[in-house]
């Protein structure tokens, strides 16, 4: 069984958080938001957390406006 270290958790959850600030301003740089974009809760209630990014939902015309800048 693995050991759990606070500190790796507590980094990864920083790396977490910025990545999310990250994503979420280059967004806004193209005009979208994403009215749900954030951490996964389930995903940072484990033990040794790994955090996942929840996009959510939107609606069909940012994720139209989404796919256009993808491209």
């Amino acid at each position: 069984m693995r050991t759990v270290n606070t500190q790796e958790s507590a980094d990864r959850l920083e790396e977490a958080e910025r990545t999310l600030e990250e994503l979420r301003t280059a967004l806004e740089k193209v005009g979208i938001k994403l009215p749900s974009l954030g951490l996964d809760p389930i995903s940072l209630a484990c033990e040794a957390p790994i955090p996942l990014v929840e996009l959510g939902r939107c609606s069909v015309q940012t994720a139209a406006q989404l796919a256009a800048a993808l491209r």
